[in-house]
């Protein structure tokens, strides 16, 4: 018997019962911040495949450590500086009295992870407290915003040759419900890679230079044996959270969180690469029995449309053409 299946495109981590997506946007940084709140508690789990990850509080996920349950994940730009903002966060959980129980305190957790978008900022502005306190006090279920707000203003994707040759990133998302299950997906995509469509197309990435709208193909470059020679340090990521309402323990979140990795493999080339701090959340807040390996496939698939949608829904910046700007590419590689 087959169960209902509704997918969202434009969905979002908010469309599961109990969780809520709120953003903090700095149009003129551009920079800002973005919370996925589960204020009763979640079980959570996460995969780091990026090997520049910058993070706060990201150990409370693994399936070793002693917390249990966490009420939310955050993202910000700002890079290491933009982790600040995370105060806000838990300032505002504990105005409200959230957290975990610890002898006579509540103790809010809320693990939270960076954008490197300063080359866009150029250092001047970053998300502070006041940003994360109110990107919490924004925080809704059901419909978010998505393109440039949030932790995904200032992000860009494609930088082969650094910022001078990128697109625009954003925050994007999008939920399903299979059966009882129900699952929802935000991505904050700051890739270093090129974004590639269901039809194998460029639709975002490197292009060939700072007033060229003809993409350079990074999968080709790499592929035809050349060397890249960083032009700046390590300066991208993309971020995910998945949340759902099936019954999870800590270490079977790790494996979903890990499976829906394989959502950047088939839309970012390349990813989790040494130059990206790529990572996935998973926060589970139900108790509906499902198959673990089933729950991978949906996050995986899920975390792959969150970043599409990213990157279309984009709106362009001085200098940085979004996805809309460009004529989607078939690769050069494979023949």
């Amino acid at each position: 018997m087959t169960n209902d299946v509704m997918l969202n495109t434009l969905g979002s981590p908010g469309d599961v019962p109990g969780f809520m997506v709120g953003h903090a946007t700095d149009e003129q940084g551009p920079t800002g911040c973005t919370a996925v709140l589960c204020p009763e508690g979640a079980v959570g789990g996460v995969a780091m495949g990026g090997w520049a990850t910058g993070t706060r509080g990201m150990d409370g996920l693994k399936p070793e450590h002693v917390v249990r349950k966490v009420q939310g994940v955050f993202f910000t730009g700002g890079s290491t500086f933009g982790l600040s903002a995370s105060d806000g966060a838990l300032k505002w959980l504990e105005e409200r009295g959230l957290g975990n129980q610890a002898g006579p305190y509540r103790v809010p957790s809320m693990p939270a992870a960076v954008i490197f978008d300063l080359p866009i900022t150029g250092a001047k502005t970053r998300p502070g407290p006041e940003m994360g306190w109110q990107a919490c006090d924004n925080a809704k279920a059901g419909y978010m915003e998505r393109g440039n707000v949030g932790a995904g203003t200032g992000a860009t994707v494609g930088k082969l040759l650094g910022l001078a040759g990128a697109c625009k990133g954003g925050v994007g998302g999008a939920s399903l419900r299979i059966g009882d299950i129900h699952m929802g997906a935000l991505a904050v995509v700051n890739a270093f890679g090129d974004i590639i469509d269901a039809q194998g197309r460029i639709i975002a990435g490197s292009r060939k230079g700072p007033d060229s709208r003809e993409f350079l193909d990074a999968g080709a470059f790499f592929m035809s044996g050349a060397q890249w020679v960083p032009v700046t340090a390590p300066q991208n990521t993309t971020l995910a959270v998945i949340s759902t309402n099936a019954a999870l323990d800590k270490l079977a979140a790790f494996k979903i969180a890990a499976a829906a990795q394989t959502g950047f493999a088939r839309c970012i080339e390349p990813c989790m690469s040494e130059v990206d701090g790529d990572l996935v959340c998973v926060l589970s807040n139900g108790q509906v029995p499902a198959d673990p390996v089933g729950l991978g496939v949906m996050a995986a698939r899920l975390v792959q449309l969150a970043v599409w949608d990213a990157v279309r829904s984009a709106k362009s910046l001085p200098n940085v053409p979004a996805a809309a700007d460009m004529e989607a590419t078939y690769r050069s590689w494979p023949v």
